[in-house]
């Protein structure tokens, strides 16, 4: 069942999410609901979503970055994100380390600020230890676009969203990102100003 994705501005999205216990992983009600957001995700599209998105304060998210977003994008601007496809997984209860790296700035959207994106920096490397959707613990070590959206993701576990993290001056709708930015380098979007 696809749900409805909260905006800017709903209690939820700024509330700490509450972690989720191994009985409550493996009950009915949270496997249904791992596919709802698994079903709300590829209807958006997006490629990763979080319970206080669809308004359930819990350390819950669902990831999948498919291959056909992906092939849409130019050959430097994967390589330059370092995006590669990720397939579809659950994490619960996630622990992010940032690991030692230079960070990166690119352009970020979030489901529920929906029409508008900024530019966000964030580590280049992460490792996140958690469980599964059958409680089973998990390490993931992320580089690139994928550690990216483990940040995103994870910080909404913590009432975060992108604009806390962005730099100010790029925020734009995304019609004026397409009409004015898109094809202009981070370093152009971001020194505008000076």
């Amino acid at each position: 069942m696809v749900l409805k994705i909260r905006q800017v501005g709903d209690p939820v999205l700024r509330q700490k999410a509450r972690p989720l216990s191994r009985d409550e992983i493996l009950d009915r009600s949270i496997q249904e609901l791992i596919e709802s957001m698994r079903e709300t995700m590829h209807d958006a599209p997006g490629v990763g979503l979080a319970a206080p998105q669809i308004g359930y304060s819990l350390q819950l998210l669902v990831i999948e970055d498919q291959a056909e977003f992906i092939q849409k994008l130019p050959a430097e601007q994967v390589a330059e994100r370092e995006r590669r496809p990720v397939p579809f997984h659950v994490l619960i209860n996630p622990k992010l380390t940032l690991l030692k790296s230079e960070p990166a700035e690119f352009f970020e959207g979030c489901l529920s600020l929906a029409g508008f994106t900024a530019v966000v920096p964030r580590a280049k490397r992460v490792r996140v230890e958690g469980l599964n959707e059958k409680a089973e613990p998990v390490i993931i070590d992320a580089t690139g676009w994928y550690a990216r959206i483990l940040q995103h993701e994870i910080d909404h576990l913590g009432g975060v969203l992108y604009v806390d993290r962005m730099n100010s001056r790029t925020f734009f709708s995304q019609d004026n990102y397409v009409r004015h930015w898109k094809d202009r380098s981070i370093v152009e979007v971001t020194g505008y100003d000076k």
